[in-house]
């Protein structure tokens, strides 16, 4: 794997990390404004089109298996 693919990675991998995080504050206090804008900006970046330049894996799924593993 070259430096580009695990940059890549790093980068999926952390807004992986961030929307958990914010979906575990948000269980805990759903009016935490800062987690609630973490939230939006993961979603965003699931939804959009940079994380197809990043990976092959489908952004919507990501953030779909992500949810029912805070469930």
């Amino acid at each position: 794997m070259d430096g580009y693919e695990r940059l890549a990675n790093a980068i999926v991998k952390k807004a992986a990390d961030d929307y958990r995080q914010a979906l575990k504050d948000l269980k805990r206090n759903p009016n935490y404004p800062a987690a609630q804008h973490m939230k939006n900006d993961c979603e965003r970046f699931f939804q959009g089109q940079w994380i197809t330049c990043l990976t092959t894996v489908d952004g919507p799924w990501l953030m779909r298996r992500l949810r029912e593993e805070m469930r």
